[in-house]
C-alpha cells in the first residue's frame, strides 16, 4: 500500500514505487519482466540497484524516469504520479526533477563539453538568463576537474572525461533526484573510482536523492542502501553502512 509521509513528520518521501508491474507481449507469449515492486526512497538517499542481467533493473530506472509506462501500479516522484501524466506534462516535471547519468555518456558530438553541460539549462529555462547557466555549466565542469576542456568537443576526450561532463551536465538544473545507469561501465578502473567519487562528492554538495543501477557489488557497497532484484522481484533490500574502499 502507498504511503506518502514519513510517521510523525509530514514529509513526503522522494520516490514511492507502488505495485509497479511490466510485461511485454511477443506474438502469444507475454514475458512479465517486473511482477509488483514495492519500495520507498527516502530524501538524500543513496539507493543502488542490483541484479544479474535480465533482472528487471533496467526497466525499473526507465520506469522511475518516467520513459517508459508501466502495465500496472505507479511511481510517484518528489509527491508527484507519474506513469499516467501526459507526456507533455512529464516532459516538464522530467526536466525539473531528475538528472541522468549513462553508460555510455550520451553526449552530443557537434555540442563542446561546456555546450553539453549548459542544453538541459536551455532547454528548461524560463528566466532568460543564460549567463546564469553559463556560470553554473562553468562551476560544474570545474568541480570535476575540466577547466582546461570547456571548448573541446567529445571526440577530443577521453571515456573518462566524456562521463565527467555527463556528471556535470546531470547536476546543471540542480534536480532533487539523480539516476545514474552503470555509470563506471564503460570505464577502467582508475577513471571508474574517479568518476564514483565525483558523483558521490557532486551528489553530497547538492544534496541530491541519488539512484543507481549496477550489477558491479563493489559499486553498490558505496550505497547508504541496496535493493537486489531478481525475475521480476525485490528479493533484498537492506541499508548499509557506505563503504571507503576503491573500486
Amino acid at each position: 500500500m502507498l504511503e506518502t509521509n514519513e510517521p510523525g513528520t509530514g514529509k513526503s518521501p522522494m520516490i514511492v514505487v507502488d505495485a509497479l508491474r511490466k510485461s511485454l507481449r511477443t506474438g502469444a507469449t507475454t514475458v512479465e519482466i517486473l511482477k509488483g515492486i514495492d519500495f520507498t526512497i527516502e530524501r538524500g538517499e543513496f539507493a543502488a540497484i542490483m541484479g544479474a542481467s535480465g533482472s528487471g533493473k533496467s526497466t525499473l530506472l526507465g520506469l522511475l524516469a518516467g520513459l517508459d509506462n508501466p502495465t500496472s501500479g505507479n511511481v510517484h516522484l518528489n509527491g508527484t504520479a507519474i506513469s499516467y501524466l501526459a507526456e507533455d506534462k512529464l516532459a516538464q516535471l522530467r526536466g525539473r526533477t531528475i538528472g541522468f547519468v549513462f553508460q555510455s555518456y550520451q553526449l552530443i558530438p557537434t555540442l563542446t563539453a561546456l555546450e553539453n553541460v549548459l542544453l538541459p539549462y536551455e532547454l528548461n529555462d524560463t528566466t532568460g538568463n543564460r549567463k546564469a547557466g553559463l556560470d553554473r555549466a562553468r562551476q560544474l565542469l570545474e568541480s570535476v576537474g575540466l577547466t582546461a576542456r570547456l571548448d573541446h568537443y567529445p571526440v577530443q576526450l577521453s571515456g573518462g572525461e566524456q562521463q565527467r561532463v555527463a556528471l556535470a551536465r546531470a547536476f546543471i538544473l540542480r534536480p532533487p533526484i539523480v539516476l545514474a545507469d552503470e555509470p563506471t561501465g564503460n570505464l577502467d578502473t582508475n577513471n571508474g573510482q574517479a568518476v564514483l567519487d565525483l558523483l558521490l562528492s557532486l551528489n553530497h554538495a547538492e544534496g541530491t536523492t541519488l539512484v543507481l543501477v549496477t550489477h558491479d557489488p563493489a559499486l553498490a557497497a558505496h550505497a547508504t542502501r541496496v535493493i537486489t532484484l531478481r525475475d521480476g522481484l525485490v528479493v533484498g533490500d537492506a541499508h548499509q553502512v557506505p563503504s571507503t574502499a576503491h573500486l
